[in-house]
């Protein structure tokens, strides 16, 4: 098992930036690829970045690319995402995952955080 604590959420304007964290716990975390997806009301999680267990590979959704940064630090147990220009759009509960695989689609992902919530306002 692993376990997900997501922190770093928060109200924000339009332009402003925030950084995401999330702390895992349990099995080997370099072990892992890292995810994290988010979830807007109303509609189904999606796919926002991932980096390999070993950090060398990331990847991005279209709409965050350019503004968001995936990182890790494996000695510390801990992914961030940083978010810049944070636009309205991107309000939604952000949710980090773990896989053995990394994948963009949320059904293959094992473990997840409990979420935290970034609401950006215009």
């Amino acid at each position: 098992q692993v376990q997900l604590v997501e922190s770093g959420g928060g109200l924000v304007q339009a332009g402003e930036s925030l950084r995401l964290s999330c702390a895992a716990s349990g099995r080997t975390f370099s072990n892992y690829a890292m995810g994290w997806f988010r979830q807007a009301p109303g509609k189904e999680r999606e796919f926002v970045s991932f980096i390999s267990w070993i950090g060398s590979s990331t990847r991005y959704a279209d709409s965050v690319k350019g503004r968001f940064t995936i990182s890790r630090d494996n000695a510390k147990n801990t992914v961030y995402l940083q978010m810049n220009s944070l636009k309205p759009e991107d309000t939604a509960v952000y949710y980090c995952a773990a896989n053995r695989l990394v994948d963009t689609s949320y059904h293959a992902w094992d473990y997840w955080g409990q979420g935290t919530q970034v609401t950006v306002s215009s």
